[in-house]
């Protein structure tokens, strides 16, 4: 045989080997996953759909090709779908995935020198795990300090290379003079301001924050040049208050009444009173129930402007908040390092007691914002001085709904529903009916009798794949604040 015809030969050989061997080669998310048939009966399942809705006893979900195709009562016994994989789940609740609202890829960077700069690492192996381990599904970022590396995770992630959920990334923070950040760019003015909304439009992401001190010319730049994209923005603000911002296109807040300047006295317009000094004044002085905060919250109701609560965060700038007994799990997460400096942290808040009174306040605040129609949502926000650990962050939101006077079926909407409404994404995520993603959380216990069920996560499934939460919670101990 010819050399040359023996090479050509070998060559394709070669070639039907490695296309073979690229074929069997098992996906990258193979270790955390637990079901993956395409069809799947989850029988005699307790239902909480996210509506809002009562609880509905021995139900049956049917999925197929990452879809919800029927839920109806297990009684009925309609015959199984042809080829259909069936998981008994007798005495096991079924939520929508999560849809978390305030989230970060980011977390506390430990081992600060002295006068050293405030800087957060990203967390691009143990943000997603964790929070797709905590039943959270989509997830917006709510602020960006690498966007690029969110942008190529979300992309990742969605070729099926990496764990996690399905992400709405948020563009870099929109910030002014005067940030604590290095990380974030300062805006020069509001041509710069819709310059970088512009750029980061193009660029691919798909929301957009702005920060503490950008002024109201940058806002509004901001705003008018992101809904040109048909994008929305949210804000953590200081400089500007929430009625202000209202009245400039803004669609969404962050935090809720701690950050609110409006009420503080002598604000000069862009300028930021400062975070404690104006915590201190809301705290002592500002009535949730007084004629200025329901005028507030009115004007945010008629101007559609959502709130995200974060009272996870909030929490933690309180005393001995939250018990440690409740901290163990998300603590195995955290690097030694980042385990020690947070409890230092805890500690000195523990002194200070920056945010006890806050948060009753903050939690009525939210509920008279609901009651007047206003569209809550919820988020963890894993910042602050650390402690709040993705996934482990989100369900300890929710629990603190439920103690804000929310019932657990209302908590769970907040962070499921009225979240898949905002985005505008609720015909295809946020609840559990036929047609939707296939995106549900399989809890060992009943939240609507009490609401620490929530943290017994047993199975997650985004678009119709079980994802086995302890794997990947395993798979980054130790490394929350590393990598």
């Amino acid at each position: 045989m010819p050399i040359a015809r023996r090479t050509t030969i070998l060559c394709i050989s070669l070639s039907l080997s490695l296309t073979s061997a690229a074929q069997q080669k098992p996906s990258p998310l193979s270790p955390y996953v637990k079901e993956d048939a395409l069809v799947l009966v989850l029988e005699h399942v307790r239902l909480i759909d996210g509506t809002g809705s009562a609880p509905q006893q021995d139900m049956r979900i049917d999925i197929a090709g990452g879809k919800i195709t029927a839920v109806q009562a297990a009684s009925a016994h309609s015959p199984y779908p042809p080829n259909a994989k069936v998981l008994e789940m007798t005495g096991k609740t079924v939520i929508p995935g999560l849809v978390g609202m305030h989230e970060h890829l980011f977390y506390p960077t430990p081992q600060q020198p002295q006068g050293g700069v405030a800087l957060y690492g990203e967390a691009a192996d143990s943000a997603p795990r964790l929070y797709l381990a905590g039943g959270v599904t989509t997830a917006r970022t709510a602020g960006s300090l690498e966007p690029y590396t969110d942008l190529e995770l979300k992309r990742e992630i969605d070729a099926g290379l990496l764990p996690g959920p399905k992400l709405d990334v948020t563009g870099p923070y929109l910030e002014g003079k005067g940030s604590f950040a290095v990380q974030m760019h300062t805006l020069a003015d509001a041509d710069d301001a819709a310059r970088t909304v512009d750029y980061w439009a193009a660029e691919g992401v798909t929301s957009f924050k702005a920060y503490n001190y950008l002024t109201a010319d940058e806002l509004k730049a901001a705003i008018g040049h992101a809904h040109a994209h048909g994008l929305k923005i949210t804000g953590h603000l200081c400089s500007i208050g929430f009625r202000q911002a209202a009245a400039l296109g803004i669609d969404n807040l962050e935090h809720g009444l701690s950050v609110d300047t409006e009420f503080f006295p002598g604000k000069k317009p862009d300028e930021c009173p400062g975070f404690l000094a104006n915590l201190t004044y809301v705290e002592k002085n500002v009535d949730v129930e007084g004629p200025e905060v329901r005028e507030t919250i009115r004007d945010l109701v008629a101007h559609h402007v959502a709130i995200t609560s974060t009272l996870a965060v909030i929490e933690t700038f309180g005393s001995n908040r939250p018990p440690m007994e409740r901290e163990s799990a998300a603590l195995k997460t955290l690097s030694p390092q980042a385990a020690k400096e947070y409890l230092v942290g805890r500690s000195h808040a523990a002194e200070l007691d920056m945010a006890g009174p806050m948060l009753g306040k903050e939690m009525r605040f939210e509920r008279e914002f609901v009651a007047a129609g206003g569209l809550l949502m919820a988020g963890c926000d894993p910042t602050g001085y650390g402690g709040v650990v993705p996934g482990f962050g989100d369900q300890r939101n929710i629990e603190l709904l439920v103690e804000a006077g929310f019932s657990p079926v209302e908590a769970i909407r907040i962070a499921t529903l009225n979240a898949a409404i905002y985005l505008g994404r609720d015909a295809s995520i946020g609840s559990i009916a036929p047609g939707k993603a296939a995106d549900l959380v399989v809890l060992g216990g009943n939240p609507a009798e009490k609401i620490e069920n929530l943290e017994k996560v047993e199975l997650v499934f985004k678009d119709g794949v079980g994802f086995d939460p302890a794997k990947l919670i395993q798979s980054v101990t130790e490394l929350v604040g590393l990598r």
